[in-house]
């Protein structure tokens, strides 16, 4: 069995994988959402405490499994430099105590994996990576090949969400807050701009939305009551799907890829689902989603990606395993 870690951001997680048939036996992730929220955002030293007395609570529930383990994985790239180490420092103690193979894992790759929990992988595949810290085109040809065809100039999608929802004072986080409110409004109400509409390059960006949201609020003679708070939810949600749906055609249209998928923890947006289901049909490609219940960031996902790489014998000397805030690739 295989250990995993993930503490990237604002989730505690530790899942325990089986070699042979890739059966998850054991995962448990507790989150900060509660924690963060009267601050709007997540808080760095704070999530890096909160984890600090998470993840050894966990990792209790882990020791019967203990003897069965042949190695440990971790989160170690990309995500907050305080939090990550948390985990990293964790897993170190843990290969060491245990006389384990430690394996590093790049957090956006084990988004991919996600997608092939407790089953095989089928590459290659076209990926639209959607969460609150990245915004991604990726065409996977395998485990060790995969490359960013197009991502965002500045915010996110998931974090634009955020940032609306902050500024309606609906809470964090956003994303499931603005979507409620959205099924309710309608989407005409606020013409916003569609984001890089005149641009033929695959690329994303929210800066200009968000902006066009705060505009919009403004233009109101009074703070926005409940319906509008709706409509401007549903008008925002459904120009920053657009704007998604736009260069992900854009790419299709040349890509041979039989698979096209969407992960990360803004994929469980169900209308953005939708829309890519209707996507992946224009162009005949078989729609490929993570279980809802691991979309957003979870020790599972981490888990699998480190399958791949117990087989191939890539493995790090605890020593020399360091956290990588910022990472260019996925490879």
């Amino acid at each position: 069995m295989i250990l995993s870690i993930e503490s990237s951001c604002d989730d505690s997680s530790i899942a325990i994988t089986r070699l042979e048939d890739r059966a998850i036996l054991f995962h448990k992730k507790i989150s900060q959402d509660s924690a963060h929220s009267p601050h709007g955002g997540v808080v760095p030293e704070l999530a890096s405490r909160l984890h600090a007395v998470a993840l050894p609570k966990i990792l209790e529930e882990c020791a019967p499994f203990f003897p069965h383990l042949k190695a440990i994985a971790v989160t170690n790239e990309p995500g907050l430099s305080v939090t990550l180490l948390e985990g990293v420092m964790m897993a170190k103690a843990l290969a060491l105590a245990l006389h384990l193979p430690l394996i590093a894992v790049n957090h956006l790759k084990g988004h991919l994996y996600s997608l092939f929990l407790e089953q095989e992988s089928r590459f290659p595949l076209d990926v639209l990576l959607v969460s609150g810290g990245h915004t991604m085109v990726l065409h996977a040809r395998s485990f060790g090949e995969i490359e960013i065809i197009g991502q965002s100039m500045d915010d996110s999608f998931g974090e634009s969400f955020d940032k609306v929802a902050k500024m309606l004072s609906l809470g964090y986080p956003g994303g499931p807050i603005v979507e409620s409110y959205a099924k309710e409004g309608d989407a005409s109400r606020f013409p916003l701009p569609l984001p890089l509409a005149g641009k033929k390059e695959v690329a994303f960006s929210f800066s200009g939305l968000k902006n066009a949201v705060r505009l919009a609020i403004q233009s109101l003679q009074n703070p926005p009551n409940e319906q509008e708070k709706r409509d401007i939810c549903a008008s925002f949600q459904a120009t920053a799907i657009a704007h998604l749906i736009q260069k992900c055609r854009l790419y299709l249209a040349t890509s041979n890829a039989p698979y096209l998928a969407i992960v990360g923890g803004a994929s469980a947006n169900l209308a953005l689902r939708e829309e890519m289901e209707r996507l992946g049909e224009r162009f005949g490609k078989k729609l490929l989603l993570a279980p809802l219940a691991y979309c957003s960031d979870n020790a599972a996902m981490i888990g699998r990606a480190a399958l791949e790489s117990y087989a191939l014998g890539a493995f790090t000397p605890p020593l020399e395993l360091t956290v990588r805030p910022r990472t260019p690739s996925l490879c």
